[in-house]
């Protein structure tokens, strides 16, 4: 330890020591005051010159008390010599008077050479035990020219002056060790303050949840990032089940039989799929249990870009051995519509097979179209600005009679979204919403709604149109590829969509409207979330 840290350890207990000290002197003073009375001090003490004695302990004690109110911190080194000088020198006056080295008093000057040395090291803190025992062979001396029988005490003289040095060196050395191991202490301290500071901030900046639950199955701790999973805050106290009833489902399920995969999960309505992993925190003993929460939506986008890959090549593969003939079959049937050897209902089976044929080429050019479509480019994205240009190129594109109200909370909603694909989305979505909400060239009126999400803070976009919405043995398949209630339709609107959400981290849901009608979400990903 450098001397500058020494000395900065010694000032930090400076004013506790010195108030110590001055308390012992303080009481030290009223004791020796009292020994100033004949009847106390009859049969333990007997005084060569008790005018001085009682002369010397008053004003001891007024000096004592003095120090002690005005002199309390005794910031400098000078001050601390000075208060342990004068208090040496006053003793050392009382031991003159009670008779010397047999009065036992010379025993007192050890406290303030030990405290001296405390608080002054180095050559100046053995500057007091040589100053005291110098005193004492003087006094002793001085006092033997009086009083003979006092001469033959400079052998206990001596060895109470080796005693002061003693004292010193080994309060000097001892404390020197204190200062040095409290400094250590302290700055293990504080490496381990700031270590847990920068744990504390790795485990909230972390992208994965961590949540901590206690053998009562009550939540302990939890990160920043399950609390924007779960969309809700983590706190110390309650009950897993109460909170989240998803998680304590998996959490007993693997409590149950450990190498049981855990299934995925949402929250809430409209959150994002959550899967769960546990592990015991300490040994087989403690059930103290530690929960990883991964957002499966990046996994579930890396299997999607698969998924287009794959249908990309297969597509690719047999596209050409499909429309070759099935052009081929167009074509013979718009030749042979064009015959006039043909009756009316041969007529109306060629009509029948150039309607398939044009069915059969859109499906492929659609499944051609999502297989070649590039990879999303995200942006950061003002969704109430990008909800209003899509507005105006909508209507614009659009019959009068086609009307779409919209709503918008407030400015400044954003998110990370491909705008370009998301566009499609959109487009898709309100087309589908007009077509259910009435025939083309009649009043059709859908209505677009962008918030955020009171419960997971997160944005939204609803389409809700005014149709007879979607029967309840539908409602599970309208997503799924080549599902359509219509004789004309491809099936693949619906698919697209939300394929081409999840491409943006992104997801599209149904709900039925109130009182009639359909209702597709968008709930975006978070801005501060990478696509």
């Amino acid at each position: 330890m450098s001397n500058l840290t020494e000395q900065q350890q010694i000032d930090s207990h400076r004013p506790r020591i010195l108030r110590l000290y001055n308390l012992y002197r303080v009481i030290l003073g009223f004791g020796l005051t009292l020994l100033t009375n004949a009847v106390l001090r009859d049969g333990l003490l007997e005084l060569s010159n008790p005018a001085i004695y009682e002369k010397a302990s008053w004003i001891y004690l007024f000096i004592n008390v003095l120090i002690a109110l005005l002199l309390h911190r005794g910031r400098r080194d000078l001050h601390v010599f000075l208060v342990t000088l004068v208090d040496i020198g006053l003793l050392g006056v009382i031991f003159f008077a009670a008779g010397g080295v047999g009065s036992g008093f010379g025993n007192l000057l050890i406290i303030p050479v030990a405290i001296g040395n405390i608080l002054l090291h180095g050559r100046i803190g053995l500057l007091l035990p040589a100053l005291a025992s110098i005193g004492l062979i003087y006094l002793t001396f001085f006092l033997s020219l009086t009083h003979p029988y006092v001469g033959q005490s400079y052998l206990q003289v001596g060895v109470l002056g080796c005693i002061y040095f003693a004292v010193a060196l080994f309060v000097q050395r001892f404390s020197r060790r204190l200062y040095l191991s409290e400094s250590l202490a302290q700055q293990q301290a504080a490496s381990l303050a700031s270590l847990e500071q920068l744990n504390q901030l790795i485990i909230q900046r972390m992208r994965t949840g961590i949540i901590v639950v206690g053998p009562d199955n009550r939540i302990i701790t939890g990160n920043e990032a399950s609390a924007q999973m779960l969309a809700r805050p983590i706190q110390a106290g309650p009950a897993l089940d109460k909170l989240v009833p998803e998680l304590d489902q998996r959490l007993q399920q693997w409590r149950r039989n450990p190498s049981t995969r855990s299934t995925s999960f949402h929250s809430h309505s409209g959150s994002a799929e959550i899967l769960a992993n546990f592990k015991p925190l300490g040994g087989s003993g403690d059930k103290t249990i530690l929960i990883f929460l991964d957002d499966n939506t990046q996994v579930a986008q890396q299997a999607q870009q698969l998924k287009l890959a794959s249908l990309g090549r297969l597509t690719a593969s047999i596209a050409h051995e499909i429309r070759n003939p099935l052009g081929a079959i167009s074509h013979a049937a718009q030749l042979l519509n064009e015959s006039d050897q043909l009756c009316k209902q041969d007529v109306r089976l060629t009509e029948i097979i150039q309607q398939h044929s044009q069915r059969m080429n859109r499906v492929i050019e659609t499944v051609l179209e999502l297989s070649r479509r590039r990879p999303s480019e995200p942006q950061l994205v003002d969704l109430a600005l990008w909800t209003s240009s899509f507005l105006t190129d909508f209507r614009a594109a659009n019959p009068p009679t086609d009307i779409i109200e919209c709503e918008i909370e407030k400015e400044g909603i954003l998110t990370r979204i491909d705008p370009n694909q998301m566009t499609q989305v959109l487009n898709n979505l309100c087309q589908n919403a007009l077509r259910y909400s009435g025939s083309a060239g009649s009043e059709r009126t859908i209505y677009l709604k962008l918030y955020e999400d009171g419960i997971s803070q997160l944005p939204t976009l609803e389409v809700i149109d005014y149709g007879p919405g979607v029967a309840d043995e539908h409602v599970g398949h309208i997503f799924e590829p080549f599902y359509t209630t219509e004789a004309s339709g491809t099936g693949l609107g619906l698919y697209i969509s939300r394929e081409l959400s999840e491409s943006n981290q992104a997801r599209l849901e149904y709900e039925a409207a109130t009182p009639t009608g359909s209702c597709m979400r968008i709930t975006f990903a978070h801005p501060k979330r990478l696509v």
